[in-house]
């Protein structure tokens, strides 16, 4: 059964991001921008309901009393495809920073286009970082948004020593605005590289943000310990879940750390 749910979860995913990307083209590109925002948004939120009637799969997502007003950084934690859209919906005028290759695919680069999201050149990192933070700070300060940045760069499996990169704190350092990160386990219900969906609930937290103005090292600490931390709780609760999913090695050596044991495997 779960291969079957599965399996009709990841078509219906496709099948529906390919039919509402063509359904609403009229409407997305003859819109004004804010109004526009709408198609993404209600993508997001059909595809979760589409998680969870077909996979089992909830998303309970708390914390949004932690979202300031105005512009802010969004620091979520990156392991599945979940964490890049589960947040749109709270989100006024969300702004990413993505490869410029993605601006080339059909439709995908077009609706990319209209939100104005900022292209990057990972090719030339010195002189690409300079410019990617000029354009954000116009594009933020110009238009009130809020900037969504993973801040170790790639997925990463649950329970994984954290890999945070450094230009979310030259980002931080640069646009002056506070940093809201968020905690997630999504990994357990959606693996990366791996097809199956398992069954459950997905709990995100939006934590305290932390205010801009700190030195970069005394920053830097603080994202990492803090969502660190908020992570480490949520693995131990989804660990004492009666619907527990499988726990990968990372995170079955991480619960051995913190002092828990859980013998279901990945």
């Amino acid at each position: 059964m779960l291969y079957i749910r599965s399996l009709a979860f990841n078509a219906a995913f496709y099948l529906n991001l390919i039919v509402q990307m063509i359904l609403w083209t009229p409407f997305y590109f003859l819109a004004p921008r804010h109004l526009a925002w709408f198609v993404p948004k209600f993508w997001s939120r059909t595809e979760l309901w589409l998680m969870r009637v077909l996979a089992g799969t909830r998303s309970e997502i708390t914390g949004q009393e932690n979202l300031p007003e105005g512009s802010y950084i969004l620091a979520p934690k990156h392991q599945s495809f979940w964490d890049t859209i589960a947040f749109l919906s709270d989100i006024r005028d969300p702004l990413y920073i993505l490869k410029r290759e993605l601006r080339w695919i059909p439709f995908f680069g077009w609706y990319i286009m209209k939100m104005r999201m900022i292209p990057v050149d990972r090719g030339k990192r010195s002189r690409a970082l300079k410019d990617v933070i000029a354009r954000t700070r116009k594009e933020m300060h110009r238009n009130d948004r809020q900037l969504i940045i993973y801040p170790e760069g790639t997925r990463r499996p649950p329970g994984a020593e954290p890999a945070y990169k450094w230009g979310i704190v030259e980002l931080y350092a640069e646009l002056d605005l506070p940093v809201v990160p968020v905690a997630h386990q999504a990994g357990l219900w959606w693996p990366r590289r791996k097809f199956l969906r398992y069954p459950g609930t997905v709990h995100a937290r939006y934590l305290p943000p932390i205010p801009p103005g700190l030195d970069k090292e005394e920053f830097h600490a603080r994202l990492v310990a803090e969502t660190e931390a908020a992570c480490d709780q949520i693995l131990v609760e989804a660990a004492a879940a009666p619907d527990a999913p499988p726990m990968p090695e990372t995170a079955r050596k991480r619960l051995a750390e913190l002092g828990v044991t859980k013998s279901a495997s990945a």
